[in-house]
């Protein structure tokens, strides 16, 4: 089943005067990587505050609706509303009467753009919705010299704080990255503050670990959730050993997480023996399934769906041949996955062992790398990568594709 396409709505509006020259704004945000799709704004004359939030989300909800074709199929399109009006969202979500007249046709207008069950709102405060604000003060700037707003002129985006995304997201980009240098650059100035736990209490670390070789990773073929879950190799099994002997010197793990595919329960038994922990799956944490392309070399892929093979090289939302998974998509499920388990974690070091594409992921995540960076690194079999993830929502890659064990 294909799942909807997932989007964050952050609008707003203002009027000065209350009524006045009012305008609004509107961005959507995609949820995992915090990329800013589409803005909205405009000069609408004369007009309350109410009003041009009611605008604002009409506007927001029409620019994420043009971005999905059939958008208003049932399961198509998901949509989560973020505002700082408190009357627009409790009376847009059911819990308020509209009772003033000029927003009843608004707020009837809003509920026809999406089935009502492709939309969900929350409250959110002023000070984390400077994107929106933002536009729709441009756009009253520029209606007061008798122009309408022009997204080239925009700086809305430029400089921003932290993108308020789901709970735990460390992916909101270079405006988070920067925002959250600046803050511990300012910290770092203050004696007893810093880099270190003393202000955000002890991250929640964890150490990805990918599992060791089967018989398909030398030959360098997909070997995803879709195919035959290999075992370990001879090798792979080696690999797994060492790595154990690894993590009990070092004695810092409390918990260990794992994939549910063989390759990666059998390199978690044998870490959780020589630890003398139990070991837990996690569903989310599974490989990428790579459709038809299992069990292929990159030479055999390109020889058999040689143009499925250039479009999924270009786009990281586009699926393998034959209903496999697209990076975007595994990148919903990773985030949602690490959220879970930051959540659950706090404070703790926790093993996960995984595969390539869930550890890639979490890595670019937490850098606000761009999706295309996925193909910019490389994993070695049973290699150990480790990140933090601070009370704040950001992160800090702390380790990549280290092999110093295996040696």
């Amino acid at each position: 089943m294909t799942q909807p396409r997932q989007f964050v709505i952050e609008a707003d509006g203002g009027s000065r005067g209350n009524p006045g020259p009012a305008g609004y704004g509107a961005v959507v945000i995609d949820p995992v990587t915090g990329e800013t799709l589409a803005e909205a704004a405009e000069y609408i004359g004369v007009a309350t505050n109410n009003v041009a939030e009611y605008k604002g989300l009409i506007a927001g909800l029409k620019a994420a609706k043009a971005l999905v074709p059939d958008a208003s199929a049932e399961g198509a399109l998901q949509v989560h509303v973020r505002m700082d009006s408190k009357l627009v969202v409790e009376q847009m979500s059911g819990r308020w009467k509209i009772k003033h007249p000029d927003m009843k046709p608004l707020a009837a207008e809003a509920a026809r753009i999406l089935p009502t069950s492709a939309v969900t709102y929350e409250w959110i405060p002023r000070e984390k919705n400077k994107h929106a604000d933002r536009l729709a003060n441009e756009a009253m700037d520029a209606g007061k010299r008798g122009k309408q707003w022009e997204p080239s002129a925009s700086t809305a985006a430029l400089d921003l704080p932290p993108v308020s995304g789901p709970p735990g997201d460390a992916a909101a980009g270079a405006a988070k990255a920067r925002a959250a240098m600046s803050t511990r650059r300012e910290a770092a100035a203050t004696p007893q503050v810093g880099w270190g736990a003393a202000d955000l209490g002890a991250p929640a670390t964890f150490v990805l670990l990918r599992h060791g070789e089967t018989a398909l990773t030398p030959e360098k073929r997909f070997s995803g959730s879709g195919g035959s879950d290999p075992e370990l190799s001879a090798a792979g099994r080696h690999q797994a050993e060492r790595v154990a002997e690894s993590l009990a010197a070092r004695g810092t793990i409390q918990e260990i997480i794992s994939s549910p595919l063989r390759r990666c329960r059998e390199t978690a038994a044998t870490v959780g023996a020589r630890l003398g922990l139990p070991v837990q799956i996690e569903d989310g944490l599974r490989e990428t399934d790579f459709g038809a392309w299992e069990g292929l070399t990159f030479a055999e892929v390109r020889e058999r769906y040689g143009p499925d093979l250039d479009a999924w090289l270009a786009s990281t939302r586009t699926p393998p041949t034959g209903g496999g998974e697209s990076f975007a998509e595994v990148a919903r499920r990773v985030s949602a996955a690490r959220d879970r388990l930051t959540a659950r974690h706090a404070g703790r070091t926790v093993l996960l062992v995984t595969h390539v594409t869930p550890i890639k992921t979490l890595a670019r995540l937490a850098l606000g790398a761009p999706p295309e960076s996925l193909f910019r690194m490389e994993l070695s079999a049973a290699s150990l990568s480790a990140v933090a993830y601070y009370a704040d929502g950001n992160a800090s890659l702390r380790l990549l594709n280290d092999t110093s064990h295996l040696r």
